[in-house]
């Protein structure tokens, strides 16, 4: 029903800002909420924030809160997430995905490719 492609990763030296573009097909988009995941080498994949589907509210994990920032824009069905301050500590692949509330990867129904964050000087 809804196919999320990605954008925007790549090798980003420590400091440096990088937004990710997650670009959604489907007329529902909207209604949908939009999360972000993460996934840093040998760790498991962890719940990185969310935006609601018309992007008035969003919710973030205490420890990317103050530089990480998810924003849409439905007429675009596109859903972004701004890096800012990279540190080698967000290196990993990072996943957006839809569905619903939630924290947890069984909370959304369909997931983009992902795509690959390396921070490194």
């Amino acid at each position: 029903q809804v196919q999320l492609v990605q954008a925007g990763g790549g090798l980003v030296q420590p400091g440096d800002s990088l937004r990710l573009s997650c670009a959604a097909s489907g007329r529902t988009f909207s209604t949908f909420v939009m999360g972000w995941f993460r996934q840093p080498p040998g760790m498991e994949r962890e719940f990185v924030g969310w935006i609601s589907g018309s992007g008035s509210e969003t919710y973030y994990a205490d420890s990317v809160k103050g530089r990480f920032t998810i924003s849409r824009d439905n007429a675009k069905t596109t859903v972004y997430l701004l890096i800012a301050s990279l540190k080698p500590e967000d290196t990993g692949i990072y996943w957006c995905a839809a569905g619903r509330f939630g924290t947890t990867a069984d909370e959304y129904w369909y997931w983009g490719q992902g795509t690959q964050v390396t921070v490194s000087s």
